[in-house]
């Protein structure tokens, strides 16, 4: 008993010896926490100058979804001062899928006025279940949609299962952040959704300062259910109980990839008179499992 309470003593001491205080302001030079009962079974840190590790990040190209505005691109996604930052920006490209009088919105657009990042891990990682934790900073511009999110490898959205830790936007204009989970109907392309919506003068009340940090967002993921928080306030509970397909699937049994993007426009609103660049900085991403 004496041996095992002087080894902990010591590593509580050694903790506090190399632990170094968080500025919030900062990316957080620690190493990842421990968590009793967990095992870190991946991170990404970002702490190397240049582009976002090939090993664990794609990217996503041109118009993608929701007729948003901007451009997809890889220059857009770069590691800096232990920071991803994905910069959206307003520039012109030309759409070289531009088609005259084409229906389709990817194609019917010359050019794209607004530029940004999608990073994600399809085909590099996965996980089933576990405590995913992002720390990050977002820009509550106008016109700024910035995402935190998962998709199941299986099947097509939505049946495949789509979990947000985190969205920001304008819900009837005004600024909220949201914490989703969606899963298939018995309609194509139409979702069934557990939204949490709360106004971001929520979080400002507690802190008016709070868009000038980086903040926590986690997931605990189990068999039973998915729990979503912003610096461990619990912003929405889904039950995996009622997340089953019509065809008795649960896409939140199979295991998910993650996506980082800042979308312009769209849900985010007209970002024509923001100031530019829009910045979404990503300090770290870490998944815990249980040992």
């Amino acid at each position: 008993m004496q041996k095992l309470t002087f080894s902990f003593i010591f590593a509580l001491v050694s903790f506090a010896a190399f632990s170094q205080p968080i500025n919030p302001t900062l990316p957080d030079p620690n190493p990842p926490t421990e968590i009793p009962g967990m095992k870190l079974v991946w991170d990404d840190e970002f702490n190397s100058n240049g582009k976002p590790n090939p090993d664990f990040w794609k990217y996503e190209k041109g118009f993608v979804r929701n007729e948003e505005l901007q451009w997809y691109q890889e220059e857009n996604a770069t590691c800096s001062n232990s920071a991803l930052i994905i910069e959206g920006r307003r520039e012109e490209i030309q759409n070289p899928k531009f088609k005259v009088g084409s229906q389709d919105w990817r194609a019917n657009r010359e050019t794209a006025h607004y530029t940004s990042a999608s990073i994600n891990t399809r085909g590099q990682k996965q996980w089933l279940y576990g405590r995913f934790e992002i720390r990050a900073r977002i820009d509550t511009a106008m016109g700024s949609w910035p995402a935190i999110w998962t998709l199941g490898v299986a099947k097509q959205w939505p049946s495949n299962g789509e979990i947000d830790l985190m969205e920001f936007y304008r819900v009837n204009n005004v600024p909220t952040i949201l914490a989703n989970v969606a899963w298939g109907t018995d309609k194509q392309y139409v979702a069934k959704w557990d939204t949490e919506r709360i106004p971001f003068a929520h979080f400002l009340a507690k802190d008016p300062e709070c868009t000038k940090k980086f903040h926590i967002w986690r997931m605990d993921w189990t068999k039973e259910s998915i729990k979503l928080y912003l610096d461990d306030e619990l912003l929405n509970t889904t039950l995996l109980s009622e997340t089953i397909n019509p065809d008795g699937f649960n896409p939140f049994t199979q295991p998910h990839y993650l996506l980082l993007n800042l979308a312009l426009g769209g849900n985010g609103g007209n970002p024509d008179r923001s100031k530019f660049p829009i910045k979404y900085e990503v300090d770290y991403v870490r998944v815990y499992q249980e040992k």
